[in-house]
């Protein structure tokens, strides 16, 4: 570590809280799939923020957007209407079908408003009995960090010391239709689960899985929600990771790329029907749906779409596991994922790997200790994947 870099890391742990322990590098620019350091030093970013960075670092049109827009209009509250909402509004039902959308701003904003939204239409449409509604979720979820998010977490540090908790959630083993099935009751609302499991450690269900899950809850009048803020714009190698097994949600959940890796921008799509629940007065957000915001939300929408970045993201994909698969080394036990959402098993902490993989220029980063997570900007190219596995090969060698 150069000095510069001690010195930044140095401010943020005197300063800053220490929620989170980051790799010791300290990024000052970034373009595309790479990004340099306060040292000078360049790298490969395969994390892309968690997927809120699917369109690379600072993407020409999201940026013209960005500043076009903020030198008009950046924010009004909804207490007045804008000029970009709208059209916003309507790019969202015409990319992805559903008659209407409610925006927030960060992806666990969004799940609690699909709770909210859920709960409502249980009492007021499905008439379970009022404060008596259950949610059916899933085991090693991740769906954020408030209360009433980790209350159904099956994480013990993400509940440990934050109790009590939020009643009214039925944890289920993931995968298995049959527990949900045996979890069903005649108070039950909703079905809340992640097509993939990204923080989990990147765990695809078996086939068939949303299908089952889509079938179960139509036949008993329970609303299915997808959680997509991982999985959905492309990530996966389909817009939305739920077109694999055609299973369509009542509600889907997006967030991370929709803000075109500039911006936070969240949403809760739904039907008439079920939207309509929510009056005025129900719900809001200061800065929910804000012009600048929406803005960026269309260009980074357009652009995966022009860019035809879900069907790059599946190509290369698949030539990424492939070459992961073929690494002969003790360090990897498994491959798995969808499109550029990958994680590799390790038989070491993958954190060892990561900080090994930092000095050879790739960032990475990962999921409960013994996942190695890849999930670079979906605009990569396959030069760009041949770099970085002739580095990531040498780590796994070398380890």
């Amino acid at each position: 570590m150069g000095y510069l870099t001690d010195a930044h890391i140095k401010l943020n742990e005197e300063y800053g809280a220490h929620n989170y322990k980051p790799l010791p590098v300290v990024l000052e620019r970034g373009e595309g799939v790479w990004v340099w350091d306060v040292e000078g030093r360049k790298y490969i970013d395969m994390l892309s923020s968690y997927s809120a960075l699917n369109h690379g670092h600072r993407h020409p049109k999201i940026m013209k957007a960005l500043f076009e827009q903020a030198q008009r209009l950046t924010l009004t509250s909804r207490a007045f209407h804008n000029d970009v909402l709208g059209r916003f509004f309507k790019k969202m039902h015409d990319v992805t079908g559903y008659d209407k959308t409610l925006p927030m701003n960060t992806g666990a904003e969004a799940v609690e408003t699909a709770l909210k939204i859920a709960r409502k239409w249980g009492y007021y449409k499905k008439g379970v009995p009022k404060n008596e509604g259950e949610i059916i979720v899933m085991e090693n979820n991740f769906h954020g960090r408030t209360i009433t998010i980790i209350t159904f977490s099956t994480t013990e540090q993400y509940r440990d010391g934050f109790g009590p908790y939020t009643p009214g959630f039925k944890v289920v083993k993931y995968g298995d239709i049959k527990a949900v099935e045996e979890a069903v009751t005649d108070r039950t609302i909703a079905v809340l689960a992640e097509p993939i499991q990204g923080e989990g450690g990147i765990i695809v269900p078996p086939e068939g899985y949303l299908k089952e899950l889509r079938r179960l809850t139509k036949e008993k009048n329970i609303l299915l929600i997808f959680d997509e803020i991982q999985t959905g714009l492309g990530r996966t190698g389909k817009m939305f990771a739920f077109e694999w097994e055609d299973a369509r949600p009542d509600m889907l959940i997006l967030g991370k790329a929709l803000g075109g890796g500039v911006y936070p921008v969240s949403v809760v799509l739904t039907s008439n029907e079920i939207m309509d629940v929510i009056k005025p007065g129900d719900h809001g957000s200061t800065f929910g749906g804000n012009p600048l915001g929406t803005a960026v939300a269309i260009a980074a929408i357009d652009v995966l779409i022009e860019e035809n970045l879900p069907q790059n993201a599946l190509e290369m994909g698949r030539y990424f596991m492939d070459q992961l698969k073929k690494i002969n080394s003790p360090v990897t036990k498994e491959v798995r994922g969808k499109g550029l959402m990958i994680g590799v098993q390790t038989t070491i902490p993958a954190k060892e790997i990561c900080l090994k993989m930092k000095d050879y220029g790739v960032l990475a980063y990962y999921a409960h200790d013994y996942v190695l997570r890849f999930a670079p900007p979906l605009i990569i190219k396959k030069e760009e994947i041949d770099w970085a596995m002739e580095r990531i090969e040498k780590v796994f060698n070398e380890l």
